[in-house]
């Protein structure tokens, strides 16, 4: 009614959901919905109660309360999902309820006996955010229960929520059975998917450059802090290991992570060597060691190319050990984002013919137990661009289709992921519209200055809008902050790409010979050298290359190569013409007679 005053209070509010929820269902309909019955019974209704909460309504497999306190909010959640691990150690995987849970201190709109806003739709969104059996909360719900409740906070930083205006600060209970404390085993078997500690470096060399050596593991934790899905302790944790010789087994047990990151810095005169090595926290086993060798120039520009480029390895080699630990662990039991990490493992492997369709199989399935996960999401978007992108895409508009699908509803969910912005570039170059291609990837690098991937592929985009002569720097970007790179072999062929397109063969041939080398499945990188080999008269060379390709690509030919390549530019239609011409003496055909 027109006039009348709206109640609003400051409530502490706890949401949870079932985690996987439809997959238990799918499996057994009627015993999941009767366990749940009897845990909002037997645990979840009473618990509430006994710290002083109120029930405010149910949602399927979640629940929403509200708490006059943050640290009655927190203790309850905390209490709830011991006394839930209690219980599902007793059941086998497919049994098991595991719930996520969010708690924030906000305001929040009193609608009889409901309670609605922004406060609540935090709350709902942290929720989201948590593993299996575990709890996040907001930096106003952690300042208000820290030092009051027995638990240990890990601090993920700020991340941006759905239909949330700013972003929000977010914390996780890193061992949500408070006390009594599970056995280290048990907490480290229970650990973050992506959970890693990364210890103070140690100098080596002049203690007056102690300042430089803090400063790559404050900045590397800032940077992998920011990566998909990862869980980073912060740095006053790490930091009371600094000078003790304590074992990496020991810190994963202490600190429930499964990966350390332990190095050095030794500073001379000249140069600077710094070593990094990664643990898993389970084993002692090492499982990648990095050693940066370099001369002494500026010091801040030193330590952003590094901490970038440790950054980068730490994303492969994480999803990396992740993927052959839940192929190991639990292959037929996988959740969403275990999922969604395998295929995200497989497709940054290098490019093969199948990597793509064999990635998105897991990203679909990923999206079949929870549609709105983003990465499974953005994984669907670049794996049916990476087919429309290579030419080999079975049935381009439909996969374009797909993609934009996807990627919007990614955007709609995380609006500030670079990964997203960058996705949604690729579907745009594929729709021939480079110019906003090119606008989304300055999003993308502007959200996250170390998106390799975007960097490199802004050099592709504006070769198209005839700026070729730029596409050297702009990957030489990506090959500074990942020189590793499992797919470089692409960057090396948007490179010899834009010396064909400008006629500068010698160094064309170069680029794509190292293209094809690095990867020779790559039929694209063949036929762009084919084209070069026969530009500089180089029949014999460019028949073999041509050769290659045609086994790789067969469907591939002028006509294709002129048609799905986008271009706005009256500079890149007369250099296209001298690519296709090349392609022409190399034996491409012009056409592919119709089935």
């Amino acid at each position: 009614m027109e006039g009348e005053r709206v109640q609003r209070r400051l409530a502490a509010i706890l949401a949870a959901d079932v985690a996987g929820y439809s997959r238990l269902t799918g499996a057994d309909e009627e015993g999941t919905i009767a366990r749940l019955r009897a845990l909002r019974g037997e645990v979840i209704d009473p618990g509430i109660a006994a710290h002083q909460g109120r029930l405010v309504k149910t949602m399927g497999d979640g629940f929403l309360a509200e708490f006059a306190s943050v640290v009655d909010a927190l203790r309850c959640a905390v209490a709830l999902q011991r006394t839930l691990a209690e219980r599902n150690a007793a059941l086998g995987a497919g049994e098991r309820l595991d719930f996520r849970m969010g708690v924030n201190l906000g305001d929040v709109v009193v609608d009889g006996d409901d309670i609605l806003g922004d406060g609540v739709n935090i709350a709902a969104r942290l929720e989201v955010m948590a593993e299996p059996g575990g709890i996040c909360l907001s930096r106003a719900a952690h300042e208000q229960g820290r030092g009051k409740v027995e638990a240990r906070f890990a601090d993920l930083g700020p991340r941006t929520l759905k239909n949330i205006a700013e972003p929000v600060h977010v914390y996780a209970v890193a061992a949500p059975g408070g006390a009594p404390a599970p056995a280290a085993e048990d907490r480290l078997a229970g650990a973050p998917r992506q959970s890693l500690v990364i210890l103070p470096f140690a100098n080596l060399g002049d203690p007056a450059q102690d300042y430089f050596v803090d400063g790559i593991t404050d900045t590397l934790t800032t940077e992998v802090s920011r990566l998909p899905g990862s869980f980073v302790i912060a740095r006053n944790s790490a930091f009371a290991y600094r000078g003790k010789a304590v074992d990496a087994k020991q810190i994963g047990r202490e600190l429930g992570v499964r990966y350390v990151l332990e190095g050095s810095v030794q500073t001379g005169t000249n140069r600077i060597r710094i070593n990094a090595q990664l643990i898993d926290a389970a084993t002692g086993a090492h499982l990648w060691a990095e050693r940066f060798d370099k001369p002494r120039g500026d010091l801040f520009d030193m330590q952003d190319e590094i901490t970038a480029r440790l950054a980068r390895s730490l994303e492969l080699e994480i999803h990396e050990a992740e993927s052959r630990r839940l192929e190991r662990e639990r292959p037929d039991s996988m959740d969403s984002m275990d999922l969604t990490m395998r295929g995200m493992s497989i497709w940054n492997k290098p490019s093969t013919p199948n990597r793509a369709r064999e990635a998105r199989q897991h990203f679909e399935a990923a999206l079949r137990l929870d549609p709105r996960n983003v990465y499974a999401l953005i994984g669907l978007t670049g794996t049916h661009m990476t087919d429309v992108m290579s030419f080999v895409a079975e049935d381009r508009p439909e996969q374009i289709r797909i993609a934009e699908e996807a990627i919007t509803k990614a955007l709609s969910l995380a609006p500030d992921n670079p990964f997203a912005h960058h996705c949604y570039a690729d579907v745009l170059y594929a729709r021939h519209e480079p110019e906003a291609a090119l606008r989304e990837l300055e999003i993308a690098i502007g959200l996250n200055p170390n998106q390799v991937w975007a960097h490199a592929q802004a050099g592709l985009v504006k070769i198209f809008l005839g700026r070729a002569e730029e596409t050297a720097t702009d990957v030489g970007i990506a090959l500074r902050l990942s020189p590793r790179e499992p797919g470089i072999a692409v960057w090396h062929l948007f490179i010899g790409l834009a010396a064909l397109a400008l006629g500068r063969l010698d160094i064309a041939i170069g680029e794509l010979r190292k293209s094809a080398a690095l990867n020779p499945t790559m039929g694209l990188a063949h036929f762009m050298l084919a084209a070069a080999f026969a530009l500089a008269g180089r029949e014999a060379e460019a028949t073999i290359e041509c050769a290659s390709g045609r086994r790789l690509l067969p469907d591939f030919c002028i006509a294709r190569f002129e048609r799905e390549l986008p271009s706005a530019s009256p500079i890149f239609a007369a250099q296209s013409e001298r690519i296709a011409e090349g392609l022409r003496l190399a034996g491409v055909p012009e056409d592919l007679a119709p089935a």
